[in-house]
């Protein structure tokens, strides 16, 4: 039976339009109304309708028809496509009526069960370790402060040490950032280490004072080993006669805590705002000094830095250096959840993979 709004122009003869018009006519209904469920019915729509559907490809051999009966045969084609959009949408609003009765009609809810809680997640690795440094450091007496990751230059550089033409400047790529207004000619940058938190703190505090603090850190770095953005944390204890003993009895009792009882070596280096400076390393967790990939064969993993308080430091932040003297000591935070968690890859614990996280 031809759909009653298909126009009454035919062509003289058939051609593919009209055979491909007719098989549609002849099996819209019957695949619409075989289809039990959206699902089944969206395919079905999809074989007349859709990119592939019949209706496309008799389109497509519009070309091939003589020019007089293009435009009746586009009206066919047209009316058709409305013919089958009409039944679509009546099929569907029956399914959704259907399927609306029937969960009318089922058993009503048991309101008094309990509900089926969701499954708690847990925190992220580098947060489990930033969490348990900072327990390490309070029960050591430090104080926990936070501080901003947009901070000026002066508290990140210049008052550390790093006078703008100071060589040590080069050494970390900064991300800047556009001034506020009203202070145009402020240098304000994403902070490159927590260390803007000594300037912070000494400015604000007068000695004693024992401060620990952790979180995101910023440079301009990309590459399989570092990213942009990264986790740190930053120790420092200024007192009276604090000399480097008190260093390594903090760092030895640090390294107890996280780690375990293990052996602990420094060597010297450099760091613009300690004087002296040196690199603290630890017996490797993963081959436990025997040499493996990860610790370049050496049997020691680098695990921070640290030093004694350079006297310029103190005096740009008002405190007297020929009075007071203290330590500071820094790490990243991802290296320690490497290590504590046998982690093999750094990246791991960027990616967001699911099945990794839920390991831990």
């Amino acid at each position: 039976m031809a759909d009653p709004a298909a126009p009454s122009t035919a062509p003289s003869s058939p051609n593919a339009i009209d055979v491909a018009l007719a098989d549609v006519d002849a099996r819209y209904r019957d695949d619409f109304a075989k289809a039990l469920d959206e699902q089944a019915l969206r395919e079905a729509n999809a074989r007349f309708l859709g990119r592939n559907g019949a209706l496309t490809a008799a389109l497509k051999e519009m070309g091939k028809i003589p020019a007089t009966e293009r435009k009746a045969a586009g009206q066919r084609v047209n009316a058709m496509k409305g013919a089958v959009e009409a039944a679509f949408e009546a099929r569907l609003a029956g399914l959704h009526r259907a399927a609306r009765e029937a969960e009318l009609q089922a058993p009503p809810f048991d309101l008094t069960l309990p509900g089926r809680a969701a499954p708690r997640g847990h925190l992220h690795p580098v947060t489990q370790v930033r969490e348990d440094i900072l327990d390490v450091f309070r029960d050591l007496g430090f104080v926990v402060a936070e501080g901003p990751q947009v901070d000026l230059e002066e508290n990140n550089f210049t008052k550390l040490g790093f006078p703008p033409d100071h060589p040590a400047v080069d050494m970390q790529d900064t991300f800047w950032v556009k001034p506020p207004k009203g202070a145009p000619d402020a240098r304000v940058l994403l902070r490159t280490h927590t260390s803007n938190m000594q300037v912070r703190e000494m400015s604000a505090r007068k000695p004693p004072m024992a401060i620990v603090s952790a979180g995101t850190v910023y440079r301009v770095d990309d590459d399989p080993t570092h990213t942009p953005m990264f986790h740190q944390m930053e120790a420092f204890y200024v007192d009276e006669h604090v000399t480097m003993a008190h260093l390594k009895g903090v760092i030895a009792a640090f390294v107890a805590k996280l780690f375990g009882e293990r052996p602990v070596r420094f060597r010297p280096s450099y760091f613009p705002f300690v004087e002296p400076g040196v690199e603290v390393d630890m017996r490797c967790t993963f081959c436990e000094g025997a040499g493996c990939r990860l610790c370049k064969g050496t049997g020691w993993m680098e695990i921070l830095g640290a030093g004694m308080i350079h006297p310029v430091v103190f005096e740009h932040c008002g405190i007297d250096p020929e009075k007071y003297s203290g330590f500071a000591l820094g790490t990243g935070l991802d290296r320690p959840a490497m290590q504590r968690y046998g982690i093999p890859d750094l990246r791991l614990m960027f990616e967001g993979d699911v099945r990794f996280l839920e390991q831990f």
